[in-house]
């Protein structure tokens, strides 16, 4: 069975709201860190979200790897990008991140089509 990664992600973000509503205080801390870490500096913001992309594959988190693999795509992330993060998270995460990195390929080419 093939994992709908685009209503994966409404889900993701339906349940976020939830949480920014229970909790609005420490969400908009979180909220705040999260724009401030991923804003374009030295790195531009598809390279940040790749990377994230990566950590996200290597902790074996998967609505990460689905929030993070929609991000890329939307900031401008290429398939070949996609694949060379899933080397370096493979490389970073040994064995189980070849399934967490075929699960963002996954998403990936859900977001692109």
């Amino acid at each position: 069975m093939t994992k709908d990664y685009i209503q994966y992600v409404h889900d993701i973000d339906a349940g976020l709201a939830d949480v920014f509503k229970a909790a609005p205080g420490p969400m908009r801390a979180y909220h705040q860190l999260f724009e401030e870490a991923t804003k374009a500096g030295a790195l531009d913001t598809k390279v940040k979200e790749l990377m994230a992309v990566a950590i996200s594959i290597s902790i074996r988190c998967e609505g990460c790897i689905a929030y993070h693999t929609r991000a890329a795509h939307k900031k401008g992330a290429t398939r070949e990008e996609m694949l060379e993060t899933i080397a370096v998270a493979v490389e970073m995460g040994g064995g189980p991140s070849t399934v967490y990195g075929a699960d963002a390929l996954a998403a990936y080419d859900q977001f692109a089509a």
